[in-house]
């Protein structure tokens, strides 16, 4: 997946995550330590960017991953991880939308998930998940003012993965899709 944004004077691109990027990835991790402590009661560590290439949650398709990063002027300031066709043929899974601290409440996270979001609906998508760690307001607040909705919290199903000794509860939401959002 390819897009071309603009916010301001960047120049905002929404591509696959390549090997390359891996440096820029794990610099983002770490400058996302908020995060990480908040989801899974951790920093993060090195082997969590190759972890992106193998977490599925139960039931999804390998061939329908999509690892995207997000660059600004060319440095990476984002990474997606999504699973298309999951949990349905017409849904969307999103496991991961981290933005780095120095882009967040810059208009980024949102012109990022609205280009998305337009896109899936156009491929057919039309019911997204996501969820958010219990506590961690800013992943609230980011699907809220999307216009997904929420539901009572629970404890993380394994998505083929250890789970962190300290990770919280996660929120589950979801967002019905319109044709042509």
């Amino acid at each position: 997946m390819l897009l071309n944004l603009g916010l301001g004077d960047q120049r905002i691109q929404v591509r696959d995550l390549e090997p390359r990027d891996e440096d820029g990835v794990l610099a983002l991790f770490g400058a996302a330590e908020d995060w990480f402590v908040a989801a899974t009661g951790r920093p993060a560590a090195p082997g969590d960017v190759q972890s992106l290439y193998y977490g599925l949650p139960e039931g999804a398709a390998f061939e329908d991953k999509a690892l995207l990063v997000i660059t600004a002027d060319g440095r990476v300031t984002g990474v997606i991880d999504a699973v298309l066709r999951h949990p349905t043929a017409e849904s969307c899974s999103l496991g991961l939308f981290l933005v780095h601290p120095a882009h967040r409440r810059h208009g980024l996270g949102r012109l990022t998930a609205s280009a998305l979001l337009g896109e899936l609906a156009s491929q057919g998508c039309t019911d997204v998940v996501a969820s958010v760690a219990e506590g961690w307001q800013p992943g609230l607040e980011f699907l809220g003012a999307l216009g997904f909705s929420f539901q009572s919290p629970r404890t993380p199903a394994n998505a083929n993965r250890n789970l962190g000794p300290g990770e919280r509860r996660v929120i589950p939401a979801g967002l019905h899709l319109s044709p042509g959002r």
